[in-house]
């Protein structure tokens, strides 16, 4: 199974993979995110290790229970060969009602056919007011006029 864009990358098709990713994550559909990953992936996700397509998919379960509401902005910061390093920002909330936006960079790799076989992802949470929330659209896709993290200081 390929998924282009596909490596070694170039700044557009880097560019291209990490809204695809985005777009992916955003849907909170964990089966959908599972499969842009290879069936043996490693994953360091903060504290914790996950390995294999199955475990990455109870884990995005288990995440998108927990955190509610979630929407994600992901942004290219640099990409060489077959890997790229992106930092993001994504708010939630907890069953509570608490808000938080969570700041984190990941470091990916991928095989020959575009699966990320690598990932490592450093996470920091800060916990916000509803006053402070920054993405407000629809469940789903992050609109193309949304403001990227750059735009908005993040």
């Amino acid at each position: 199974m390929s998924r282009p864009p596909l490596p070694p990358f170039t700044t557009e098709t880097a560019a291209q993979k990490v809204r695809l990713a985005e777009d992916a994550w955003n849907s909170r559909d964990p089966a959908r995110v599972a499969l842009a990953y290879t069936p043996d992936s490693r994953w360091r996700n903060r504290s914790q290790f996950v390995q294999g397509r199955e475990a990455i998919e109870a884990f995005l379960a288990l995440k998108w229970r927990r955190e509610l509401d979630y929407r994600l902005v992901k942004e290219l910061w640099a990409t060489q060969g077959d890997r790229i390093a992106v930092r993001f920002a994504y708010e939630w909330h907890d069953d509570s009602g608490q808000w938080f936006r969570s700041y984190g960079n990941e470091n990916w790799a991928f095989d020959a056919e575009g699966l990320m076989h690598t990932r490592i992802a450093s996470i920091n949470d800060l916990p916000i007011r509803d006053s402070e929330r920054l993405y407000h659209w629809p469940a789903g896709r992050r609109p193309d006029d949304h403001p990227g993290l750059s735009a908005l200081g993040l």
